[in-house]
């Protein structure tokens, strides 16, 4: 049974960083497209990052390029999310999402691509 547990999520102020952590268990993890959404109150769930385990490659919403880095660590199963410079547009529930193959370019965002999900982890933005 595939599992994704969120962590790392909380309170910061603007400007300031946070780091999120997926581990993932019951999957083949080399084998799986590993993603970060989010949700907003009032919001849909959009696409934050991804990262295809095939040759590495990452792909970003275009409101975080610069800040968010995706990476993976294949021997512990953990997928991160560094996010710097937060702002008050980043608040919401981080989720980690996961699909067998590869998802890349406009399949790497879309929510309906991946089959496993976490159940998010706060975080929340002061200014």
């Amino acid at each position: 049974q595939v599992q994704l547990v969120e962590s790392g999520g909380g309170l910061v102020q603007a400007g300031g960083s946070l780091r999120l952590s997926c581990t993932a268990s019951g999957l083949t993890f080399n084998q799986y497209t590993m993603a970060w959404f989010r949700q907003a109150p009032g919001k849909e769930r959009e696409f934050v990052a991804s990262h295809v385990h095939k040759d590495g490659s990452t792909y970003y919403a275009d409101s975080v390029k610069g800040r968010f880095t995706i990476s993976r660590d294949t021997s512990k199963k953990l997928v991160y999310l560094q996010m710097n410079n937060l702002t008050t547009d980043d608040p919401g529930v981080y989720y980690c999402a996961a699909v067998f193959g590869y998802r890349l370019c406009a399949l790497a965002s879309s929510s309906n691509e991946y089959h496993y999900w976490g159940r998010g982890t706060q975080v929340t933005v002061s200014s």
